[in-house]
């Protein structure tokens, strides 16, 4: 006789895709497996037929089959695809924070979150290796642009991460970015309400402006400039679409210093030898509900192409605390 086990979604794993509770509980259960076993109704949540794209809810019974997998995470390479030893303990150096919940780490420009075409060498890669004293590997809960540095937020356990990705969907959550951008915007602080669309072109994906594509506002302000050459921005994204901030600052008339993509050659600065051509977009901060309670507030330091800059446009990067705090008024009321 066939024993089928019953095995119900506890707190840490509520809200996650069911073949994501299958990749972290039997491992070595592939993907095509588990469609198969889904296809035939072995696998079953509260005695019901499920995809593997359902989100699980805690306190439901997901039905498994007898299978040969050990219901224990495999051991982990700590080195993988083509990351070096050498790649992870640079990562480590960049941690800001730690506790028992989350990991943040000040993430160099130029180092992709995730993998892609062409792309093997990438934050998620090197997981492992910030695994520390834990039992799991740390999860993702947002993403940056490859070229952009700054804050990125790692969840050390699966509830952790049930709850960030939750939060980050909500209006608790305050993203700080500062650019150093080519120009001086004519309105010295405001909201840009642009939305946005992902267009294919000759050099690969674009995004532009379109009314009918998604919606996306973002929140500034100047905090400084260069004799109107070149302007210190402070944004603060309400919604997260792809390159938001690098399309909003070119239709303020001022791309983002070093951002070729979408100002050309307007987004470089004639005869400033001291300035790097890389891109000038860092995440500075971000506030947020802390899984174990209370706001907290991660804070990073400039990149180091970013803080040469800087010092040669004469900007003082401990001038500012809190440049937008007199817009949260404005701020929860549009998330109402």
């Amino acid at each position: 006789m066939v024993t089928l086990k019953t095995l119900q979604v506890g707190g840490e794993d509520d809200g996650i895709r069911l073949d994501r509770w299958f990749k972290r509980h039997f491992p070595d259960i592939g993907h095509g497996r588990l469609e198969k076993l889904l296809r035939k109704g072995q696998v079953r949540i509260d005695g019901k037929r499920v995809k593997s794209s359902t989100r699980i809810e805690e306190g439901q019974e997901i039905r498994v089959p007898p299978i040969s997998a050990d219901p224990r995470p495999r051991p982990k390479k700590v080195v993988k695809d083509n990351v070096t030893e050498r790649d992870v303990e640079l990562l480590r150096q960049a941690v800001i924070h730690k506790d028992d919940h989350i990991i943040a780490i000040n993430k160099p420009a130029g180092l992709a979150v995730q993998g892609g075409s062409g792309t093997s060498k990438h934050v998620d890669a090197m997981l492992n290796g910030l695994q520390f004293e834990m039992k799991e590997r740390p999860k993702l809960i947002h993403r940056l642009d490859k070229d952009t540095s700054g804050v990125l937020l790692l969840a050390r356990t699966a509830k952790s991460a049930s709850m960030l990705s939750k939060t980050f969907k909500t209006k608790d959550v305050h993203k700080i970015y500062w650019a150093a951008v080519v120009g001086m915007p004519k309105i010295k602080y405001g909201k840009i309400n642009l939305a946005l669309e992902k267009r294919p072109g000759k050099h690969g994906e674009k995004v532009v402006a379109d009314e009918d594509g998604k919606r996306a506002v973002t929140y500034y302000r100047t905090i400084d400039n260069a004799a109107g050459k070149a302007s210190w921005l402070a944004m603060m994204p309400e919604t997260g679409r792809t390159h938001q901030l690098r399309v909003h600052c070119r239709e303020l008339s001022t791309p983002i210093l070093g951002d070729g993509k979408y100002g050309g050659r307007d987004a470089f600065l004639e005869g400033a030898d001291g300035v790097s051509q890389q891109l000038h977009l860092h995440a500075k901060a971000i506030k947020f509900p802390h899984p174990a309670g209370g706001y907290f507030q991660v804070v990073s330091e400039l990149s180091d192409h970013m803080r040469k800059t800087w010092k040669y446009l004469g900007f003082d990067e401990k001038l500012i605390l809190d440049p937008f705090e007199d817009f949260y008024e404005e701020w929860y009321a549009d998330h109402e």
